[in-house]
């Protein structure tokens, strides 16, 4: 039987870290940022993390 393939766009955007944690990237951060409020432009810089669920789905795309 063939290997699986990994899904090549979930690899691009999604990073497994050590502790098991998928980190992903903050949506609406391309352009016209003027309108955002300071504080959540400033939130949108920090990781986030995708919950347990997502994440054990993700694990499957990317390996």
């Amino acid at each position: 039987m063939p290997k699986m393939k990994s899904k090549k766009g979930a690899v691009k955007r999604f990073k497994v870290k050590k502790s098991g944690l998928v980190k992903r990237g903050t949506a609406f951060r391309s352009h016209i940022l003027s309108k955002v409020d300071g504080k959540h432009h400033r939130q949108m810089r920090s990781a986030k993390y995708l919950n347990a669920s997502d994440a054990n789905k993700m694990k499957d795309m990317i390996v």
